[in-house]
């Protein structure tokens, strides 16, 4: 497969890694694939994620004025939806690798993206779907009156829509990104170093229109227009993908699923899990090098990792080859690529708990301050337009100035390693918590002074800009930890395991926002039980709560997360890129050592 490369008669080279058109033909490098592709995949990001975040980050303050929710019920059921749009793309990610591929599950899962999108522009437009205007000067000055359960039901049916849609874009379309570019032709490998910044460059792009532009619509227009601009948005998006269908690699789909797969080695192993394995690796069960040839792809080397999963390729004396009685090699050592992934995976639970809080108590925590600048209200939601912009700024300083300095020193294509990259950002969140809780404080004493602690709905005397140094240092985290993580799981998953590697990133935002739900009620529940039913640290009136020493909480889990962090990458160990030969192979077979962070 990656020897030399056959060529169309007018000349052209092929590809060599395997992608094909849709029809399965395949194509030639100068046509189809590279930056030219990657422009609509990038174009449709930008359009997509202002959509998404058009509703993510004004959500909270919807479900709190409109439907009158109160702090730890809107936070949650802001940070539920966000989990689940963010756990369902492991679904995505199977139905792609076994059954229609990433370009077919896309198309479909677009479709009812923008279902959802309609039905929830519907929901917050027609009156019989929400409840009365509540607060001063209306006839509910106390906002008792609460959305009733058809109104609950439209509105979270149409966001659970959204959640089903989400799970077969989201990892689908950053690795259709990534397949542009072929790994075995150098100057397209060096191009796909830089494919996840550029990516996330396009993610936090059409966040900053969001939420800066959208959020200002909804705040002082209205939320029809505010969330019809996202729905037309997501159309747009949709529209521009499929004009570039012309110019798209496709990798094939794999005879059976990721998923299928590992559950077969993991039962194989655990059926001769008393069988000798052969001193001699190449005694193991693998499949012939010309089948490998056919599939264009490339049987896994023998590593002594994890050996107890190689006994499921130990051939016994049955003589079956069934997928749940013998494995192949590459089948262990793609299975071995996935699961030790997990303990890195684990780690980022923490950090994106953390990131809930820009859509949640960040929010919460700007109605409260004074928003007022000349004759202008700024949208308490619209803080988050700091998150991109230093997002933005600092992946392009990144990009082209720290990677080319540090590739000088350390020999390594990307400046530092993955882990070391994501290492940098785990540290920023501490600071952003110690920092966040700081800041809290302040506002908490502010509040006492000017007798307003028990007086819900009262503007604090202090410039809502008190809280922008925690929403600049989170998008420079996001810089760091997010563009890692995501390239990380990609690039350490097999070719056919990709869609589940990329759905890993999400299911780590997935869990940190089901984390965040947990850590909030049970902190709210516990504190408050403390305060003998009175009280806590998270209540509706947050010149009442304590949101300080919740962050003070959160710095701390984060200090313990960064130390389980270094052990695990004093552990882990690299697959070597054999097409790659800039990258130092050493250590075990088929392995690169990670440096400690």
């Amino acid at each position: 497969m990656a020897g030399t490369p056959q060529l169309e008669t007018g000349g052209g080279e092929y590809t060599q890694d395997g992608t094909t058109d849709l029809c399965g033909n395949p194509v030639i490098r100068s046509n189809r694939g590279g930056w030219k592709a990657c422009s609509f995949v990038l174009v449709y990001e930008v359009f997509e994620r202002m959509a998404h975040y058009g509703i993510a980050s004004n959500l909270v303050l919807y479900l709190t004025r409109e439907l009158h929710q109160g702090t730890v019920r809107s936070a949650n059921n802001v940070t539920n939806w966000a989990g689940t749009s963010l756990i369902t793309p492991v679904l995505g990610a199977y139905i792609a690798d076994a059954h229609l591929g990433r370009y077919r599950t896309f198309m479909a899962a677009s479709v009812i993206y923008l279902l959802g999108m309609c039905l929830l522009t519907m929901a917050v437009s027609l009156p019989s779907l929400k409840p009365p205007a509540c607060g001063t000067g209306t006839a509910d000055p106390s906002c008792e009156r609460k959305a009733s359960s058809l109104q609950l039901g439209v509105f979270f049916l149409a966001l659970y829509t959204l959640a089903v849609g989400t799970g077969g874009t989201k990892p689908n379309i950053s690795t259709i990104g990534a397949d542009q570019f072929d790994k075995h032709e150098p100057r397209e490998r060096r191009q796909k170093l830089s494919f996840f910044n550029w990516w996330m460059f396009s993610i936090f792009l059409g966040t900053l229109f969001a939420n800066t532009v959208l959020v200002y619509i909804q705040d002082k227009i209205g939320w029809t227009v505010g969330y019809a601009l996202p729905t037309i948005g997501l159309a747009v998006s949709i529209a521009v993908f499929t004009a570039g269908t012309p110019l798209y690699r496709h990798k094939p789909t794999s005879p059976e699923s990721s998923l299928t797969k590992m559950a077969g080695v993991i039962v194989n192993a655990v059926r001769k899990c008393r069988v000798t394995a052969p001193a001699d690796p190449r005694d193991l069960h693998e499949l012939d090098p010309d089948q490998y040839d056919r599939k264009k792809s490339s049987p896994l080397p023998h590593t002594p990792n994890f050996s107890v999963l190689s006994k499921a390729a130990v051939r016994t004396g049955a003589g079956s080859t069934s997928r749940w009685s013998l494995s192949t090699v590459t089948q262990v050592e793609e299975t071995k690529q996935m699961l030790k992934m997990l303990p890195v995976l684990f780690i980022t639970f923490v950090p994106s708990a953390m990131l809930a809080q820009i859509n949640t108590l960040f929010v919460k925590q700007g109605t409260t301050l004074e928003r007022r600048v000349g004759d202008f209200d700024i949208p308490p939601a619209s803080l988050q337009g700091f998150v991109t912009v230093s997002m933005l700024v600092s992946v392009v300083l990144y990009d082209r100035l720290f990677v080319p300095c540090m590739r000088r020193l350390t020999k390594n294509p990307r400046g530092i390693s993955l882990l070391q990259r994501m290492g940098a950002g785990l540290v920023l969140h501490i600071a952003i918590m110690v920092i966040a809780s700081a800041t809290e404080r302040r506002r908490l004493a502010v509040a006492r002074e000017n007798g307003v602690l028990d007086s819900r709905g009262t503007m604090v005397p202090l410039s809502i800009f008190v809280l922008l140094p925690q929403f600049v240092l989170m998008g420079v985290a996001d810089a760091f930890l997010e563009v890692a993580k995501i390239e990380f799981f990609y690039d350490q998953a097999p070719e056919g395991m990709k869609s589940l590697g990329t759905s890993y990133a999400m299911t780590s935002l997935g869990v940190g926002n089901f984390l965040s739900s947990f850590l909030l009620s049970t902190v709210s529940r516990v504190t408050r039980r403390r305060g003998g039913g009175h009280g806590g640290w998270i209540q509706n009136n947050l010149n009442a709560s304590r949101l300080d020493l919740y962050y003070a909480f959160f710095a701390v889990l984060n200090c313990a997360n960064l130390l389980v962090f270094f052990a695990v990458c004093r552990m882990y160990v690299y697959n070597a890129d054999i097409a790659d030969g800039s990258k130092e192979k050493q250590g075990r077979p088929g392995m690169v050592k990670e440096p400690i962070v």
